[in-house]
């Protein structure tokens, strides 16, 4: 992780899920990110997977030539 918001998480934790302090502080990242429902969505698609993807899947048109799709 780069770089934490400890404001944000804060306000977020003590203001938004109402927790006590001690409590806050003893959650880890990963755990308060969970109860804030903030979940690790899938990785952005990069032009190497693109690639990678083009190259295992192919545009294959069917009955080229013939009209057919």
């Amino acid at each position: 992780m780069p770089g934490l918001d400890w404001p944000g998480l804060m306000r977020a934790g003590l203001n938004g899920l109402g927790l006590e302090p001690a409590v806050f502080w003893r959650l880890t990242p990963v755990e308060l990110r969970i109860m804030l429902g903030i979940e690790q969505g899938a990785a952005p698609l990069t032009r190497a997977r693109l690639a990678e993807l083009a190259a295992a899947f192919p545009d294959v048109t069917k009955g080229a030539g013939n009209g057919a799709d």
